[in-house]
């Protein structure tokens, strides 16, 4: 068997994230228990940040449920999770942080870079950046209908 671009066989990239993920996934996992967060709502925290820490409560849990795959009762509860740990406050409209939340995320998200600075030490900087590039540019292209993935690339 070889690679699907000659030579002698290697891994896939299919199977190279998928190590990395499970590995990078059972780091998280361990930042998270120590800060007592499900990974729901860290993801949470995360979607909430990406649409500049308050949003229209009605968008937010459209977003919770498009990207986080959630129906639309699952995004309210996690919403509502957020909410009932003080993580984040609404009115009648809005959610956006507390303190609170704010705080536990850049402390995950601090604790996550000292880990993963440890496992950058010696790369290349620029394999680095083109790999996130490369990684990014595949998300963008398999968020898309199948439809238009296929039609780009025939």
């Amino acid at each position: 068997m070889t690679s699907p671009y000659g030579g002698p066989p290697s891994l896939t990239i299919g199977q190279a994230v998928g190590q990395a993920e499970a590995c990078l996934t059972r780091l998280l996992t361990g930042v998270l228990a120590r800060r007592r967060t499900s990974r729901p709502t860290y993801l949470a925290l995360q979607r909430l940040n990406t649409l500049g820490g308050h949003a229209a409560r009605d968008d937010y849990e459209r977003d919770l449920s498009e990207w986080l795959g959630l129906d639309g009762p699952g995004a309210k509860v996690l919403a509502g999770e957020l909410l009932d740990r003080n993580l984040a406050e609404a009115d009648d409209n809005d959610i956006r942080f507390t303190e609170q939340g704010r705080a536990l995320r850049e402390g995950i998200l601090t604790e996550g870079a000292q880990i993963t600075r440890a496992l950058l030490t010696g790369l290349d900087v620029h394999d680095v950046e083109t790999t996130i590039r490369t990684l990014q540019e595949i998300t963008t292209r398999a968020s898309r209908p199948a439809s238009t993935t296929t039609e780009e690339h025939s």
